[in-house]
């Protein structure tokens, strides 16, 4: 076990197993106490690595993330603290690591219920090769004015009350982590604060014992007394009461040990920690209490009378000048963080990001302000979730289901199709999903599945105008557009498009009004007396019925469909419906295992 002091100013610790607050805290604490450097070198989680972000006062700094102990380690050869975070389950096997690298000498093991078998391993390991544990299931310790392990003190507001941010004359050990930020407040009321304080953790075999820190801190020339709060169960606090005894430690030690209402119980009583189980009168709190005034250390009568016993201390040692009067500062304010200002109503920003659809900050996320848990318990299908998600309202049964009947017979085309032959050259050649996927979907457009909103754009536009097919059509001409939704490179007058005969068929039967689609309709009758192949495709009937249904449904005004229209969200369905086709062939090639696409010379005309 080390003899002197464990912590100093330019200490650095190793993070294992990143906590975002834990750290934040370490490093306000630097900054109050007025360090150079952060007190934390570097972060290990296992498997990561990179940098993450935090703050150093007003700065914001990258600190490195690191996949293994042993790479941190010798990243950072001066960092010499282990903090660690593990759980309960791998805590003693990261420790052990820890302990085994020449560059720790000290290891913080947050966790509690650490298995007793490999606490003794890790004790052992320790005391043979002259390390220190502080630990298990400890909040860690703290040095004045210097380093601090996690989330030792707890808040900066705590920290500065009790003065932290600068050395006091008092060293400190507890089992108790909760009770150590008690403590820390009660011997800054009555002295110049503590110099080290550390709390050995509650579990039946800590890492270091209580006389440990207290011989240590007899060797600290600026720690002038100690104060020690023990509790009942165990015999930690006898190997103190021998350190007494044999006149190891020369300065005034005052001590309590916590538990004695423990007698007004008929039974054995559990209190928190693992250890604090008395297993008879050697291990009750009135014994060690007895056993400790005996041997030399000013105990009081109660808890109450404990801090009354510190000032009484230190008076007498103030008055003897064996203390000098320390130097007060003030501390430097902790820039305040953005989140907290803005909810204490200190600061108010901007926000980046607007969004009137959902919202996930509840109990369970909500689209369009239904909970999910409704859209699941009355049955809703993938075109009642569009509405929400699209149109921000629930729309008839009717709509949504004209949605879902869309998006089946648009998922797929054959192979043939430019998506799909795009899908499926990017998937033979091992490219992943999302690869294949995109390559398909960035075929669509004028030409190709995206004439869904021009076709509906036009056909409103010349039907609320009262053009006649005839004046629509020359029209379009000549101005040189081809008209949206008409045509077909397979399909004529004698074969007709099955999906856009069933889609007339089911609006014919559930819309309201169809004026859009029979203008449509007018529309191709026109055009077939021009050519054979100009029949309507399935983004005019597409086109033309979404036009019926948002006006036919009086759910949206004249502004908010041109609008609709105008923003892309008919071809929107189109691109949803087809990605499922796209993911399939994506799918299918990579199920045949079909080697990488070569397109066959004899296909290509070779000219000048």
């Amino acid at each position: 076990m080390a003899t002197g002091q464990l912590f100093s100013k330019t200490t650095q610790a190793l993070f294992y197993n990143y906590k975002q607050l834990p750290i934040q805290r370490m490093l306000d604490f630097d900054f109050l106490c007025g360090r150079e450097t952060p007190s934390v070198a570097g972060i290990i989680n296992p498997g990561s690595d990179g940098f993450q972000k935090l703050f150093f006062g007003q700065e914001e700094i990258a600190i490195p993330v690191h996949p293994t102990i042993e790479a941190a380690c010798n990243a950072h050869p001066t960092a010499d603290v282990f903090i660690n975070f593990a759980s309960f389950r791998s805590a003693a096997a990261s420790s052990m690591s820890a302990l085994k690298q020449p560059t720790i000498r000290v290891v913080a093991i947050i966790a509690e219920g650490v298995p007793e078998s490999d606490a003794k391993q890790l004790i052992s390991y320790a005391r043979a090769n002259n390390k220190v544990i502080i630990g298990p299931a400890t909040v860690g310790g703290i040095q004045a004015g210097a380093f601090k392990i996690g989330d030792t003190a707890g808040t900066i507001d705590n920290i500065t009350q009790c003065k932290l941010y600068r050395p006091g004359s008092v060293g400190f050990v507890s089992k108790s982590g909760g009770m150590s930020n008690e403590m820390y407040n009660t011997i800054a009321r009555v002295t110049d604060g503590i110099y080290e304080g550390i709390a050995i953790g509650g579990d039946v075999f800590p890492g270091s014992t209580l006389s440990d820190h207290i011989l240590r801190f007899n060797n600290i020339t600026q720690v002038k007394m100690m104060v020690v709060l023990g509790e009942l169960g165990g015999k930690d606090e006898y190997s103190l009461v021998e350190a007494l005894k044999q006149g190891k430690v020369q300065k005034p030690v005052v001590a309590w040990v916590s538990g004695t209402c423990a007698r007004l119980f008929k039974s054995e009583v559990q209190f928190g920690h693992a250890g604090a189980k008395s297993g008879g009168e050697l291990e009750s709190a009135q014994a060690k209490n007895q056993a400790l005034r005996e041997a030399g250390a000013i105990v009081p009568t109660s808890y109450e009378a404990l801090e009354s016993a510190i000032k009484e201390t230190f008076d007498k040692l103030a008055e003897e000048g064996k203390i000098s009067p320390v130097a007060e500062i003030t501390p430097p304010p902790i820039p305040e963080d953005l989140k907290t200002a803005i909810k204490s109503g200190k600061v108010r920003a901007p926000t980046h990001i607007i969004s009137t659809i959902s919202d996930d900050r509840g109990e369970e996320p909500c689209y369009a302000g239904v909970p999910m848990s409704t859209i699941i318990e009355q049955g809703y299908g993938v075109g009642d979730v569009i509405s929400l998600l699209w149109f921000k309202r629930s729309l008839p049964r009717y709509c949504t289901q004209f949605i879902e009947i869309c998006i089946m017979l648009c998922a797929d085309h054959g192979p043939c199709v430019s998506g799909a032959h795009n899908s499926i050259v990017t998937a033979r050649a091992g490219k992943d999903l999302v690869s294949s996927l995109v390559s398909g979907l960035l075929t669509i457009g004028p030409r190709f599945g995206g004439a869904i909103d021009d076709a509906a754009r036009y056909f409103k536009d010349a039907c609320d105008r009262g053009l006649t097919p005839y004046e629509f059509v020359e029209g379009m001409k000549k101005k040189g557009i081809r008209v949206p939704g008409i045509g077909h490179r397979i399909k004529s007058r004698d074969n007709r498009d099955k999906r856009v005969q069933l889609l007339q068929k089911y609006a014919h039967t559930h819309f309201p009004s169809v004026k859009y689609m029979e203008y449509a309709v007018q529309v191709e009758t026109y055009t077939l007396s021009k050519a054979n192949n100009l029949v309507m495709n399935v983004d005019g009937a597409i086109g033309s019925l979404f036009l019926d249904l948002l006006s036919g449904s009086g759910m949206f005004t004249k502004q908010e469909i041109d609008e609709i229209v105008e923003i892309g969200y008919l071809n929107g369905l189109f691109v949803l419906a087809r990605s499922i086709g796209l993911i399939g062939h994506t799918f299918d090639q990579k199920r045949l295992k079909q080697p990488l696409y070569r397109h066959p010379w004899e296909d290509v005309l070779y000219t000048k």
